[in-house]
């Protein structure tokens, strides 16, 4: 059986998807914008701050009129924060502010009310000020033109901060793929149901959902096919093919009775192969009504696992997300490889930075998989690894 390289498959899988994945723009209300993509740099379009104004509670001065305390002066008026009429401040006065009110006309100064004492009528100020103590002078933080945000930064709170503050109300960013998961099966029930004899949860829909998101792409459907007849899968498809732009299939992509995927995409002129790759041998690629598919084998791991390998790279780049972190640790025990396949298994990283195996390598073990925090890459040409080695590993 010809096994096909797995990076060769990824660049197949790649140039299949590279016009459903193509990096696409949309803009986004700040509401909506946390944890997306910039995709220009975003200008000022104002001076922040927008006005001089009052860093302190306390009183508008002229420095020179505080220059040596104590120093007692009439109070000329109060500013209070929010829309104002433009203010002169009178030679030889001082008047109050709040934090955030417009700096009078004339003033250069703010002395903190702490700092003085007051009648009402006059304040006594008991602490000289210098030429823009607790002034807050227009532009200061950023001006108008000025880079806020550069592209390709991935939105955080702040960002949308400062966005905020410049009163930008919406931003440009990296459009989400749209992937619709469509799960085969007549064993497959939901989560929660009381299984018969021979059903099984369905573990995929709820995986391959999570790890599309996490991907840093959206969920456009999400399909249970609990039917091995190829008419339900049609209708499931045409389902799933609705506003997407590609589908992610798990199951019915073997080489036994009830392939129902195979079914019906191989008539439409999908292709399976088999890569050289464990877990996750046999896949599909393909297309329904024009739009992309990939087909997944069906058993949980070899399902996400495959995901990991061929499609989260994908979806991270046209989404703008940094790929995956891949690392080197060194193994705590020897490890035989299957001759000719490259391997993905499971590992967890021990304090003193090593790697160490969680489960077998079959891909019935989602118990294993869950305990681990990284994929264990084992090339195909290897067939033993001793303690002690160095190898690669995949962040999960």
């Amino acid at each position: 059986m010809h096994r096909i390289p797995v990076d060769e498959y990824v660049a197949i899988v790649a140039n299949h998807l590279r016009d459903a994945l193509a990096p696409r723009t949309e803009t986004v209300a700040l509401g909506k914008a946390l944890g997306r993509v910039t995709v220009a740099q975003v200008l000022s379009p104002v001076d922040l701050p927008l006005f001089r104004n009052s860093q302190m509670d306390g009183f508008a001065v002229r420095a020179r009129d505080v220059a040596s305390p104590p120093v007692t002066l009439p109070i000329a008026g109060i500013i209070a924060a929010g829309a104002a009429e433009p203010t002169s401040l009178p030679a030889g006065a001082a008047m109050q502010i709040m934090t955030g009110a417009v700096i009078p006309e004339g003033s250069d100064a703010v002395v903190p009310v702490e700092d003085t004492t007051s009648t009402g009528a006059t304040v006594t100020v008991l602490k000289s000020r210098a030429q823009g103590e607790f002034v807050r002078e227009a532009g200061s933080d950023a001006r108008i033109g000025d880079t806020l945000l550069p592209a390709g930064l991935t939105l955080a709170p702040r960002h949308l901060a400062v966005l905020a503050a410049a009163g930008i109300a919406s931003v440009d960013v990296r459009a989400l793929p749209r992937i619709a998961v469509v799960t085969t099966g007549a064993e497959l029930i939901a989560p929660g149901v009381e299984p018969l004899l021979g059903q099984l949860f369905d573990a995929n829909g709820v995986a391959l959902a999570a790890l599309v998101e996490s991907s840093g792409a959206v969920v456009s459907a999400l399909v249970r096919n609990d039917d091995d007849v190829v008419a339900s899968l049609d209708l499931a498809l045409r389902e799933a093919a609705v506003d997407t732009d590609l589908i992610l299939t798990s199951g019915g992509i073997s080489m036994g009775e009830f392939e129902v995927v195979r079914e019906l995409l191989e008539p439409l002129g999908a292709t399976v192969g088999t890569i050289a790759m464990q877990p996750g041998g046999p896949q599909l690629l393909g297309a329904f009504h024009g739009i992309p598919v990939i087909g997944f084998p069906g058993n949980p791991v070899s399902t996400q696992i495959s995901f990991e390998v061929l499609v989260a790279p994908l979806l991270r780049a046209a989404a703008g997300r940094a790929p995956a972190e891949k690392r080197h640790h060194t193994v705590e025990t020897a490890i035989d490889s299957v001759p000719g396949k490259r391997q993905f298994l499971r590992g967890r990283i021990t304090d003193g930075n090593a790697v160490s195996i969680v489960s077998g390598p079959g891909s019935h073990l989602v118990a294993g998989l869950a305990a681990s925090d990284v994929l264990i890459d084992i090339p195909a040409e290897t067939t033993r690894v001793e303690a002690g080695d160095t190898v690669e590993t995949w962040t999960l």
